[in-house]
Order: C-alpha cells, then structure tokens, then sequence
C-alpha cells in the first residue's frame, strides 16, 4: 500500500495493511488470553504526561473500574513536537516528552494505589529515521546509538516495506523509513528484553507491543521467554489486511492481539448498515476468538486515518462505545486523546492536562455515557447476551444474564418500549441519565430512549447517587466545581453555552457564556472550577455564528457545590 512520504509523517500509517505507531494489549506466556483480572477494560491515554496520567487514575479511571491504564512510549525519543516522535527511540531510557523515570515511577505507584494497572506502550521494532539529539541528550544517528546499537544489529534490508504479499519485506525491511531492528540476533533481543524488564522492575503490569507484525512471532516470544516474568500481560498490535503474508493470528502464542476488524466494522455498521447486524458481532463475523482479542471503536492511528470512528462522529462514536462496552467479545480499549485538525499535531501542553474538555483535551475516558459502562461491563462478566431485541433497523436492546441490561438508538427520533430484561425485580439507576427505573416482577421496564442515546441498568448501580455504584465519576480536574452536560440538538454553525450568576458563567451575559463541548453530540459538556459551597443559578443559551442568541426556556436552574468534588449536572436536557 502506498505510504505518506518520511517527511510529511514519520509514524503513520494509511489504511488497514500496516501501522507504524500502533495500540496494541497486552497478553501473558502461554497466550493468557483477555486481561487477567475482573476488569478488562484499558483506557489508552495518548500522549499524556505521566504526571496528568497519575491525576487520572486517582479522580477518575480508578473510581470508574479501569483495570487498566496505557501510557504512551515512555523511552527516549526523537525531539519534535509532533506525535508520532514519541514512537521513534533513540534510546532505552525513561527520558521523553512525557515525563522521566521519577515521573512514571510515581504514576505507576498512584496508578496502583487506585486500583489501576499499568501497561506501557513499547517501540521495539525500530529505532529512528534520521540523526540528532533525543529527548533526553543521546546523540545519534540512523543506524548508530552509541552504548546500545550499531548498523550490525540492524536488518540489511534499508528500503522502505513496499510489498505486504511478501513477508521478508514485512519484517526485514523499514517501516516508513525507520531503521528496523534485527529481532532475530541474540544481542538485540536481550536488549529488548533489558528495557522491558526494567519498566517491570518499576511496576509496570504488561505491554503493548508497537508494530507486532513487523517482527516474526518467534522472535517476540523469544523476547518475552527471556522477561523476570515470562507470563507478563501482552498486547500484539498487528493489523489485519486481507491477503497479507503475515496474519495477527500468529501472535496469538505470545499475547493478546488487537482486532482491527471490529473497530473497522463497528464504523460501516454505525454509518451506513442497521445496528440489528450487531446480533452475532464477533467470532460469527470472522474475528479471532474473543478470549484473546483486544478491541477499540478508535485509536490514535485509526482516528486520524479514518477507518473507524472517532470523536467527530458525535453520538455515533458515543453509542458505538456505550455498545462495545456492553457486548461480551475481546478486551476493551477506551481511547483518550486531543483533538486534532493536523494529522501530524502533537498533544496540547506538551501532554499535560490541566483539566478535561480544556486546551482540546477529549477525554473520553472521562464521558459518562463511557465511564458508567466501566461499571456495567464490570458486573455483566462472564454473563451470556440474554433478551436481544431489535426493530430491524439502529434500535437494539439486549441484557447480559441478570446483571445488566442495555437499550441504544441510533435513529433520528426516540424510542418508547417496555423492554423484557432478566433482572431481578427492582429499582434501578440508568447509568446513562442517572435516572431512576423500576423493573417489575416480570423483569420488564418502560422507558423513553431519546434519539442518539442509550439506557442502561446493572445489579451494581441499583439507586442514583448514594447506596449504590455512582455511575458518574469526576470527569474533571479533580478541583471543586461543576460538571456540565446537556442534550440539545443544534444546526450546522450553532454552539451550546452555559450562562448563570457567576463570573465563571459570565455572570448572565452571553457573550461570556462559555461555550459547552459538542464531542458526545447531542450532549454537551463543560467542566467549570467553582469554589466550593457555592450555590448558583443558570442556563443553557443556543449561539449562532452571526451572534443570534436562544435561551432556553423555563425557570433558572440552581445547583450547589459541594464540600469537595464537582456537582454533576449531566442529565440536563435542552427546554424548548
């Protein structure tokens, strides 16, 4: 397949054939199939500083139930602001734009602390594509990384791979320029094996190894048999193309292998099929066997390559999540990242996040519609999928034995039903809304699903807020204030804006009004810091690109800060 010339993106990868900076899971020794543990789900923080990743896990993904977090290549690395520098070594060090050694040290031990493991993104293919300094000082050239490589220890083809029917050009040559190691020499694999085993050494949990199939499957497994723990938890990230010489199934032996199918599959079916197909999505559609597959809707290269959804899709990136979340194949990875107009565009602040839904951080991880599925997944474990009902079109439902229960629509009005459940009896948060439902004695429930949305119950949510599972954890900074979030539907070029009576409002003018995230359209969200205690009134006003401004009606809305936190307000709806 044809590539982007080196100089316009050294990192990526059109299309479905080959990746250079991938996301793949980690899996253990003798193919430990999906992430060990009771929680499988990893949320992929691309490119965020190890210091915000250790934020995260505390406020967050530790609340939420991530088992895991993945942290973007922590070792030295080419300097440049864009993102894919991050995926071109120039050493072994813990030394790149993300933090050093301390750093991830540090977000290792907070990480655990919340209850979050930790699994690292990890470049062993290549090296770099040309010369300098890296990040932390090491100079170097293409072929020569003084104390750690030489041109010996690189494979003799030094063309670019061209030909993905041919294996020895897959593995031996150089993805999109980058000079390829010899995986197959001794000292180059106990050099790999060095550098992973002192990220063990500092409490990492498992690797995603970057451009899996670029190196022949014995060469990884022989790397890995020479690990302090042979059994550590892998994620292979190796791409499926159609015809190739090398298949992701190889891989199975050594870990986990990331599925590129669903996530390819998950966008024709949102975008252009009926979400009924859904039925059997897995295994029944030619993936590998779910038990050692690692799913994604997105991430970072399939976002900005186009062949999934990402979080430009609104409410079908939205409820695709909320589905994969709820579906019982692979292990789940939730990506968050920035946005992005410029393929090439590294993170905002050089990877730090002062707070969610700021400075284009996305923070998916952090969305309720995603974050309250955490739990559900979570409590649905080992469940069968139960009382599948669909309209033959983008409305579906289905539970998973007697812990949980999910509606989405994905139609452009809204869904009135009693849905048949297998739940217990009973009162129930939807997790979704953060509203109350009953379930009778049959193991039905009459619900209204807005277009766009989704409801769902689980035995570990059964009230909203207190006594229960809190389906929303802070997705902010972790300050006091409040979390936003309003369903309203808009035109092309219209905003949504929160006003009220505080200058973090704009104090009633709305002009000052700050303008609310469209990411999980129809909802919006904001993140605003209040002190404290503070009790404030406000609204939710529509904006127009030539200034027109439409409140919406009804009387002010009051909240109350509390003593610490945030108030969520994110089951707010737009008052015609």
């Amino acid at each position: 397949m044809a590539r982007r010339p080196l100089s316009a993106a050294l990192a990526l990868v059109a299309g479905a054939a080959a990746l250079v900076i991938p996301t793949g899971f980690g899996a253990a020794g003798t193919a430990q199939a999906a992430a060990p543990g009771d929680k499988d789900v990893t949320a992929v923080m691309f490119e965020w500083k190890f210091a915000s990743i250790a934020k995260a896990c505390t406020d967050t993904l530790g609340p939420a139930g991530y088992g895991y977090v993945q942290v973007s290549p922590p070792q030295e690395h080419i300097q440049g602001g864009q993102w894919w520098t991050s995926y071109q070594p120039v050493s072994y060090r813990i030394a790149g734009r993300l933090g050093d050694r301390a750093a991830f040290s540090a977000m290792v031990n907070t990480c655990h602390s919340a209850g979050v493991k930790v699994i690292a993104d990890s470049v062993i293919n290549h090296m770099s594509a040309g010369s300098g300094t890296g990040t932390g000082g090491s100079t170097y050239t293409k072929y020569e990384y003084p104390g750690l490589y030489s041109g010996a220890d690189m494979d003799d083809c030094r063309a670019q791979i061209s030909n993905y029917n041919d294996r020895g050009n897959v593995q031996n040559c150089e993805l999109v320029g980058l000079a390829d190691l010899d995986t197959g020499e001794d000292y180059v694999r106990g050099k790999i094996a060095g550098y992973l085993n002192d990220l063990l050494s500092l409490g990492v949990d498992g690797f995603r190894i970057d451009a899996a199939k670029h190196m022949p499957a014995g060469d990884l497994a022989n790397i890995k048999s020479r690990l302090s723990n042979p059994n550590v938890y892998w994620k292979h990230e190796a791409i499926f193309g159609a015809g190739e010489a090398v298949s992701p199934s190889e891989y199975l032996g050594s870990g986990d292998v990331q599925e590129f199918r669903y996530g390819r599959s998950l966008k024709q079916v949102f975008l252009n099929e009926n979400l009924a197909h859904l039925k059997n999505f897995g295994e029944g559609w030619g993936f590998m066997e779910s038990g050692k597959s690692a799913v994604f809707v997105d991430n970072h290269d399939t976002e900005r390559g186009g062949d999934t959804l990402n979080y430009r899709y609104g409410s079908a990136y939205t409820l695709a999540s909320v589905f994969m979340l709820a579906w019982p194949y692979g292990s789940p990875d939730v990506h968050s990242g920035y946005e992005f107009s410029d393929h090439d565009a590294g993170p905002p602040n050089g990877g730090q996040v002062n707070a969610c839904y700021s400075d284009g951080w996305k923070c998916q991880h952090a969305w309720r519609e995603i974050s309250s599925m955490v739990g559900l997944r979570n409590t649905a474990r080992g469940q069968a999928v139960t009382n599948w009902w669909d309209n033959g079109g983008d409305q579906i439902a289905f539970g998973r034995g007697a812990k949980a229960y999910v509606a989405i629509n994905h139609e452009g009005s809204a869904l009135t039903r009693t849905f048949q459940t297998s739940l217990p009896a009973g009162d129930y948060c939807d997790v979704q809304s953060g509203k109350g439902v009953h379930v009778n004695g049959s193991g039905q429930f009459t619900a209204t699903v807005p277009a766009g949305t989704a409801v769902a119950l689980h035995a570990g949510a059964r009230t909203c807020g207190g006594g229960g599972t809190n389906p929303d954890p802070d997705p902010g900074n972790g300050t006091s204030g409040a979390s936003f979030g309003v369903n309203a539907t808009t035109q092309p070029g219209q905003n949504i804006h929160v006003t009220g009576d505080q200058a973090a409002l704009g104090n009633w003018n709305p002009a000052n009004a700050p303008k609310l995230d469209p990411a999980a359209y129809p909802v919006w969200k904001l993140d605003v810091n209040l002190p404290a205690g503070t009790t404030f009134a406000y609204k939710y006003v529509r904006k127009d690109g030539s200034g027109n401004v439409t409140w919406e009606s009804g009387a002010n809305r009051t909240a109350t800060v509390p003593a610490s936190g945030k108030v969520t307000l994110t089951a707010d709806a737009w008052r015609s």
